[in-house]
Order: C-alpha cells, then structure tokens, then sequence
C-alpha cells in the first residue's frame, strides 16, 4: 500500500521561556529574599555552585533566579538567601547570594514538590501527590519516624516502603555531613570530596581525628585539617596533632628533594611550627615509627614510602652489580 507524501515542515526552534519581569526599584534594594525552590538550573556538585529558580514568599508573583554556593540544595525546600541584586548581560536580572539558607519544607505543595524532585526512590509525582494528601503536615516525620505507615498509602508496599526510608536516610545523611562541615570552614569541594570518601562516618572521623583527612582525602592538606581540628575543639597540643605535624613536615622537605631529616632537625622544626613542647613532639615521633608511618636510621627519619624507595633502588643497584657480564670484558684503550 502506497503511503501519500506529506512535505516535511520546516525547522522551528523551540521558543525560550519568557524571561520574567525586572525587579522594581524597590525589590532591588533588598539584600534578603525567601521563597520556595521551583526548580534547579544548574548545579555542580563539586563546588555547590547552585542557580535555582525560586518562587518568593511575599512579593512579586513571579520566580527569581538565585545564584549563589551551597552545601545542599533540593527542589521544594524553602529558602532564604542573602545577599544583592546583579544584572547578567546575557540571563538578566539575579539575586547574587553570599550566603543560602535551606530548610525542608513545610506547605503542602513545596512537600509534593520536594518528594517528586527524584530526591526519594520509590516517590514519583503520583505517589508524593497521594502521601502528602494523606498525611499532610506530618509526611516527613511519618517518613522518618513511622515509615511503616506509608503502606496505608494506595500502591505502598512493603518493599516500596523499606526504599523509601533507606532513600530518606541515605538523603537525610548527605545533608546532616555538608552543612556540618561547611560550619566548620570547610568549602563545598572539599566537603563533597569527604563525603564521597567516608559516606556517612564522615562525621564522626572528623570529629574523632581530622587528620584523617590529610592522608585520604585528595585536595587537603596539613593546613585545612588543622583550621577544621583547631574549629571542632581538638587541643592545640594534642598527639593526633602533633603526628600530623611531623609528617606534614617530613612531606614538605621531600617536596623540596630531600630524602630525611635528622631527628633533632625535624623536632626543632616541628616545635617551631606547631608551637607543642619537644616532649609531646618526642613521643608523638616514637608512636609514628613504632606504627611504621616513619622510619628511623640512627638519627636519621624518612617517610616510610621514601625509605622503601631509597631500599629498593640499592637493592637493584646492588643486584646490577653482581650480575656477570654477558660478554668479554671490553679493554677501554683498545676500543
């Protein structure tokens, strides 16, 4: 059967939404704005850089868009921002932050909002609609508290319930880890970055030792995890710190070519630095070479990987050595 011709259209590009009106002379004065969180227009997640279109609480009918860096951020958490108006030359008129606010909702609809954001798995659109209307105000704390109710919501099981709670959790956990960390100075990089490395312990590692953080976690050095020690309440003089110091030190010479530095040298600099008495800093090395971090040679100390380093190369220097020529001995006159 012949199928009649029909001429292709021709291509229309899909037309922009309507950017939405300037901010009155009034509204631009303004250095703090709260509304709810429509929906996301980008987002890193390594650095937080967020651009969100928000629906104010009060004011201007029409959402703005708020362009600022924070730890967590999800569609239909109320939030409050502050900072100023700016005007991009290509995206218009934005509220720059300095500093973002977020809280889990409470209105009815920023909760349908929130739960059908695909924060949540098992909760689409339909299943949020249906969970709000059935427990209202109280959905995030049945969620949290009595998730077993969930199953009196129509095409709630068992199994959707127990995903829905693990999600809860999961979510829940993200964000108690970023805003706890960025309250200790920590930037939302490196936040994130701990995060991936620790998931949910993230907390309590740094609590029980941020030095940690120096060996696992890529992008913090020595510097960063003090200030986060010195801000979570870690003695100036505590042994965490001062092995941290010496091995800081230690890492700092062999950046600089060398291999080892002399016990007293390493103390010396190490008082000076950390400002902690030699004694705590002598014990503090002991435990280090005792644990295998460092390595002692008479009055020599090396990082453990320099040492095994310097090891292996006298070794294969030394098998060289020993290995008999594959040919007759060359008469260097002669040749």
């Amino acid at each position: 059967m012949s199928r009649r011709y029909q001429p292709r259209r021709p291509y229309r590009p899909p037309r922009k939404p309507p950017a939405p009106p300037p901010p009155s002379a009034e509204d631009r004065e303004a250095t703090e704005v709260s509304g709810t969180v429509e929906s996301l227009v980008f987002r890193n997640d390594e650095t937080g850089y967020t651009i969100a279109s928000v629906r104010p609480a009060e004011g201007r009918s029409d959402p703005i868009t708020v362009v600022g860096t924070t730890a967590a951020i999800w569609v239909g958490e109320e939030l409050t921002a502050r900072g100023r108006w700016t005007r991009h030359p290509q995206f218009g008129w934005q509220f720059q932050t300095d500093e973002l606010i977020c809280i889990t909702p409470t209105s009815a609809e920023g909760l349908r909002r929130f739960l059908a954001s695909g924060l949540i798995r098992g909760i689409g659109k339909v299943q949020a609609d249906r969970i709000v209307n059935h427990f209202g105000a109280d959905t995030l704390r049945v969620i949290e508290k009595e998730s077993a109710r969930l199953e009196e919501v129509e095409g709630i099981g068992r199994v959707r319930r127990q995903r829905i709670k693990e999600s809860w959790i999961e979510q829940r956990g993200i964000r108690d880890v970023m805003i706890f960390l960025q309250s200790h100075g920590v930037g939302t990089g490196q936040a994130a970055r701990i995060f991936r490395q620790y998931g949910n312990d993230a907390i309590g590692v740094v609590k029980q030792n941020p030095y940690r953080l120096c060996e696992d976690v890529w992008g913090i050095g020595f510097k960063s995890a003090d200030a986060i020690a010195l801000r979570i309440g870690i003695p100036h003089d505590s042994p965490e710190r001062a092995r941290a110091g010496l091995l800081h030190l230690l890492q700092t010479q062999a950046d600089e070519g060398h291999c080892f530095c002399t016990d007293a040298d390493l103390l010396l600099q190490a008082q000076e630095m950390l400002g902690i008495s030699v004694e705590i800093l002598a014990d503090a090395l002991k435990a280090q070479v005792e644990s295998g971090a460092l390595v002692r040679e008479e009055d020599r100390i090396y990082p453990r990987a320099l040492h095994d380093a310097e090891t292996r190369v006298a070794a294969k220097l030394k098998a060289l050595l020993a290995t008999p020529l594959g040919h007759a001995p060359i008469d260097a006159e002669k040749a």
